[in-house]
């Protein structure tokens, strides 16, 4: 299972979130033993009453050049492994998949 797909309005994104981190970064893609894939992020925020979320959209919409109004964190709230949804259309989804798909890897 892929760890980005689009849909009408945007890209679906799956996540593996590990909250207090020593520093907030985005790690990179890595495959679970199910066969499923995520998109490693650390955070620095612990994972109480939402921190870790709202962390994990500022870093993502920091990391992607949007704004955090257009990410969201659709299912997972309360887990590790969480759904993300980016709104966008035309050239920046483009711009999008090709910053969270990197150079190295092949579809």
């Amino acid at each position: 299972m892929s760890g980005l797909q689009s849909d009408a309005t945007g890209l679906v994104l799956h996540v593996r979130l590990t909250p207090n981190a020593s520093a907030d970064a985005v790690e990179g893609w890595q495959d679970s033993a199910d066969g499923s894939r995520h998109l490693a992020v650390r955070v620095r925020a612990v994972p109480e009453k939402g921190k870790a979320n709202t962390a994990l959209i500022a870093l993502l919409a920091k990391h992607l050049g949007l704004p955090k109004r257009d990410l969201d964190v659709i299912r997972g709230a309360t887990s590790r492994l969480k759904t993300v949804r980016i709104e966008a259309e035309g050239p920046a989804l483009a711009r999008i998949r090709s910053l969270l798909e990197g150079p190295s890897d092949e579809r």
